[in-house]
């Protein structure tokens, strides 16, 4: 979702630095980076730790949740293609799912503001006991699409999540944020979604199956 589905990065960050700030602490690129695809418990324990522990990383963690939902209530702006890749699988009767390593809360204040939501289900942090960089989310979301882990394809831009896809055994399309994702036999790495349509998937999915 963050990073992928909407262009959040920049409100995130935005939280971090009004989060920690308050604390004396001047949060920078590096520490984004290293905060990068959650999950949340993992952003809360580096906070109190970068903010010498003057509260808990429980503290850090249900404010950053707090200070984002706020903002992302105002403004969700959609990353270029999204929405519309989405839209197009539907119609061609491709299963889909958003999983997040986001709470609920920040799930929901999210497909609020997409003017409809086009996924018929989404998984977030609370739905499973172990988020990324755990399989356990986008095996659950294959498991309620009635289809083979093994046979679907996971789109993610960060490291946390690309290593949650690789280990629930799917195949894999990166679109970085601010990392490197090396290609592999099951992952191909791209710079947008807009270079993807669902007849070219279908053309990479024959490709990959003629090597297998």
């Amino acid at each position: 979702m963050d990073g992928l589905l909407v262009d959040s990065e920049p409100l995130w960050l935005e939280s971090e630095t009004q989060v920690t700030a308050a604390f004396g602490y001047t949060w920078i690129e590096s520490d984004q980076v290293a905060c990068l695809g959650g999950p949340l418990t993992r952003v809360g324990e580096y906070m109190s730790l970068k903010c010498n522990r003057r509260q808990s990383p429980e503290y850090f963690t249900q404010e950053l949740i707090k200070v984002q939902c706020s903002k992302l209530r105002g403004r969700t702006p959609l990353m270029p293609g999204a929405i519309e890749l989405v839209k197009e699988l539907s119609r061609n009767g491709v299963p889909t799912a958003l999983v997040s390593a986001s709470p609920r809360i920040i799930v929901d204040a999210v497909l609020e503001n997409l003017g409809g939501n086009p996924f018929p289900y989404s998984i977030s942090a609370d739905d499973v006991r172990q988020t990324k960089p755990h399989p356990d989310a986008y095996l659950l979301a294959a498991s309620k699409s009635g289809v083979e882990i093994s046979q679907s394809l996971i789109f993610e831009d960060s490291l946390t999540g690309v290593q949650a896809a690789k280990s629930s055994g799917a195949w894999l399309i990166a679109v970085p944020h601010l990392v490197d994702v090396p290609e592999g036999d099951r992952v191909r790495s791209i710079r947008s979604l807009e270079q993807l349509s669902f007849s070219n998937l279908q053309e990479l999915y024959h490709n990959f199956q003629a090597k297998i």
